[in-house]
């Protein structure tokens, strides 16, 4: 299971970004990545296996082609992170209202 560290660094790069969020729209084979970003082939398969190792996302085989997509697994642990920050400012909004009302 990857840590938050590892996601932001895999996702601290753009060209890695990109092709994350080209995935959003479904699984997508190397080649089909390799047209939208400004990068080869060999290059995009690197970045997917940083992704992946982030546990980002996940391939399969199709024919000849690895097929990729997002993790769902991969992401509850990058939000459960995030979520944490979310919570401790809720709660800190909840005491200045309520500090608010009794003043």
């Amino acid at each position: 299971m990857a840590n938050a560290e590892q996601f932001f660094e895999a996702l601290g790069d753009p060209t890695r970004r990109r092709i994350f969020e080209q995935l959003r729209s479904g699984p997508q084979a190397v080649v089909d990545l390799a047209r939208i970003v400004p990068v080869s082939r060999p290059a995009v398969s690197q970045h997917l296996k940083v992704l992946k190792q982030a546990g980002l996302v996940v391939d399969a085989a199709a024919g000849n082609r690895r097929v990729y997509r997002i993790d769902p697994h991969g992401l509850g642990p990058l939000r459960a992170w995030l979520d944490q920050f979310w919570a401790t400012n809720l709660d800190a909004f909840a005491a200045a209202v309520e500090k608010d009302e009794t003043t």
